[in-house]
């Protein structure tokens, strides 16, 4: 859309806003959904699936965000909207040499290409709304990932992405990255074990557990409000407090004062 034309945008601010939360149907994305719609917002979460229990307040659309006609034939149904998270995204473990270039690419596909597939969808919506873009980016992103190289290559891309789509779309649409950590969900045992290998976990995030799925929701909420209305461009550590160095517990000058 081009800049100038401001006859058709809309700044109100004290209209229900609607957000869209791309796999907001459970773990994080369930959070984030549930977090928005506290403020009263109006807020459709679009997956492959259904959720196994409905969330309260939440509407559901069946999307595959793989899928660009799709995606923009959702969009474009829309009657507005004011925030987009694009939440949606995950992998297997997978090493490198355990799989061919096709099936990593897949990895990268869902975690880079369609968030920037669901921006492009939403961006004439966000423009006249003057809202903003929330992109769920991954500490693995800005570190070694082995086992997961091709998602932490993705969410490095989509930082950058963020980044750069901030710069384009400004003053108009604000872009901003929340870079997570490690989340206790419904699905933590299969990364980290039952509820010894969580504890285990947790005692090596410097905050001493993992984030709940409502800590990245009320991230989301305080990027896309207008407390955050400088905020642009920017990736926000939710992380608790990172990774402690590894060479702290190797090194022996402590033990032998």
């Amino acid at each position: 859309m081009p800049r100038g034309r401001t006859g058709d945008r809309t700044s109100d601010r004290t209209s229900e806003r609607t957000v869209v939360v791309t796999g907001g149907t459970r773990g994080v994305g369930a959070g984030i959904a549930r977090a928005f719609t506290e403020t009263g917002a109006r807020v459709v979460a679009c997956a492959r699936r259904p959720p196994e229990q409905p969330l309260d307040g939440v509407e559901f659309t069946p999307l595959d965000l793989r899928d660009p006609p799709a995606v923009r034939a959702f969009f474009a149904a829309l009657p507005r909207l004011d925030v987009l998270v694009n939440n949606a995204g995950g992998t297997p473990y997978r090493r490198l040499a355990d799989a061919d270039a096709e099936r990593h690419a897949r990895v990268v596909e869902l975690n880079l290409i369609a968030p920037l597939t669901a921006s492009l969808a939403a961006y004439e919506h966000l423009w006249r709304s003057r809202g903003s873009v929330v992109m769920v980016g991954s500490v693995s992103g800005g570190r070694p990932s082995p086992g997961s190289a091709a998602y932490g290559a993705a969410k490095a891309g989509l930082a950058n992405l963020a980044a750069s789509m901030a710069v384009e779309w400004a003053p108009e649409v604000r872009v901003n990255t929340l870079v997570v950590g490690m989340v206790r969900t419904e699905l933590s045992h299969l990364h980290y074990g039952g509820p010894d290998g969580v504890a285990a976990v947790s005692r090596t995030v410097p905050l001493g557990r993992l984030a709940a799925p409502a800590d990245i929701g009320a991230a989301a909420v305080f990027l896309a409000s207008d407390a955050a209305a400088y905020i642009s461009g920017a990736s926000l550590h939710v992380h608790g407090g990172g990774e402690r160095p590894a060479f702290l517990d190797a090194a022996t000058a402590d033990r032998e004062k």
